[in-house]
């Protein structure tokens, strides 16, 4: 598996930008760079979502493009995305598999839940399906959370 070094503090703002939009999805990009077998985040780009119903989420375009500018002009890249899933469930969900369509493309997912914890999914879609990904802090999901197209 790919490993994913995603910052603590980097994590933590994810998670608290998904407990925020509740009951909606919050979404984002992010700027890291590719080295060797691994991946490595190093800041976030919060964006709006435009999206009409809870339970997705669309990127901003305006956002994005900023999201390019600052990851040019810092020397990286955006290497994914991240949304939430107030469902409580970190793995790929149906729209997640249908709106994929960059290859090399990190997917995390910050479920949340009421009385609960929040739990990041880390996914690489390959053009194909979402692989797991290990992220730095020794965590890799269960398999069977990985969505197959």
């Amino acid at each position: 598996m790919t490993p994913l070094d995603l910052p603590a503090s980097l994590r933590a703002r994810i998670e608290s930008e998904a407990w925020a939009a509740v009951p909606g999805e919050c979404c984002g990009l992010l700027e890291g760079t590719r080295t060797g077998g691994g991946i490595a985040v190093a800041a976030l780009h919060p964006a709006r979502n435009l999206a009409g119903a809870d339970d997705r989420f669309e990127i901003d375009p305006a956002d994005h493009f900023a999201a390019l500018r600052a990851a040019r002009t810092n020397g990286r890249e955006i290497v994914g995305c991240y949304h939430s899933h107030p469902d409580g469930r970190p793995g790929p969900s149906g729209r997640d598999r249908d709106g994929a369509a960059v290859a090399d493309f990190v997917w995390l997912i910050a479920a949340v839940a009421a009385g609960g914890d929040a739990a990041i999914g880390a996914y690489l879609f390959d053009g194909n399906v979402f692989l797991p990904l290990d992220l730095s802090d020794g965590t890799s999901l269960d398999p069977a959370l990985v969505a197959r197209v």
